[in-house]
């Protein structure tokens, strides 16, 4: 039988108080996951089968707020324009900022300034971004007063106030605000890129954008994965910088999901409905998140392997 020294005793008591400590600080956290996400999620859940308005009930409709819900030309236009946005917003925030990176990534002169320049504006919040950008668009004040002025009377740059391109404001907005954010995660990735890559490559002879897009693009697959999936929460998230910029107008042409819930919540008292089409989202986020999420623990157990 092995002897236990004195000393070893304190410290095993010392080991198993820290790990209680570490237990208990984690009980806040796990209460705001229990309470504060999944309580709330069943709960919308349960008032998404039911036929509330203005206040919670306990009847069950089934599906008859789902039914209603995509009956409504309101929420089938929200998701229109939540899709257009969408694929505009993620593919050129991408693109920028995976530019924005390679630039940086030359080592130029002022470096460290440039990348606080470019990721700026993600510190700004939503709403001050709406504001900065409608004053810029607005035809009256903006760029389109500015070229007028310049003696281009002809010119045209109205999109805020057409119904047709009204979206396509919320995306320059946006994608100003984000690409930052992108150019950050994809230049950590870059630096992390081994040297003798790009030593081999100038051996060879390879020209500098079939490296980047044969060989440094799939090395980054963890950084962009890690992008895509914060735009994409962005894109569901959405409701700010419409708010700010054009109020879901003209008349509801940039309506988007996230307006829609919040209006019919809050504006037309009808939780029941609001309820649905949060879970719509959700279930949406679900759908597209998950795949990514086991798809790159599979990559990491593989390359683990």
């Amino acid at each position: 039988m092995k002897a236990v020294t004195p000393g070893q005793r304190p410290r095993a008591r010392s080991r198993k108080r820290v790990s209680a400590a570490a237990w208990v600080a984690l009980l806040p956290m796990v209460a705001t996951v229990l309470f504060a996400y999944l309580g709330t999620m069943l709960w919308s859940a349960r008032v998404s089968v039911s036929s509330a308005r203005t206040f919670p009930s306990d009847d069950f409709v089934g599906m008859a707020q789902y039914v209603k819900l995509f009956n409504n030309d309101r929420w089938l236009l929200s998701l229109q324009n939540v899709v257009v946005y969408g694929v505009l917003f993620i593919a050129i925030t991408m693109l920028i900022g995976f530019l924005l990176a390679v630039f940086i990534d030359q080592k130029v002169m002022g470096e460290g300034v440039l990348r606080t320049v470019f990721l700026y504006p993600y510190a700004m919040s939503f709403v001050a971004t709406g504001l900065i950008w409608q004053w810029i668009l607005n035809p009256e004040l903006g760029i389109q007063e500015v070229l007028h002025k310049l003696g281009f009377t002809e010119a045209r740059f109205d999109w805020i106030i057409d119904q047709d391109k009204v979206i396509y404001t919320v995306v320059i907005a946006t994608v100003w605000q984000a690409a930052g954010l992108v150019m950050a995660l994809l230049l950590s990735g870059l630096r992390g890129i081994d040297e003798e890559i790009w030593k081999a490559a100038r051996i060879d002879g390879i020209p500098r954008w079939r490296v980047y897009l044969s060989i440094v693009l799939p090395m980054l697959g963890p950084s962009v994965s890690t992008a895509f999936v914060l735009l994409f929460v962005m894109v569901v998230k959405v409701y700010d910088a419409v708010v700010a910029m054009t109020q879901g107008g003209p008349g509801t042409a940039s309506e988007v999901p996230a307006k829609f819930i919040m209006d019919y919540l809050f504006g037309r008292a009808n939780i029941g409905l609001a309820s649905a089409a949060s879970i719509v989202l959700l279930a949406t986020v679900l759908a597209i998140v998950t795949p990514l999420y086991f798809a790159r623990g599979r990559a990491n157990r593989l390359r683990g392997a």
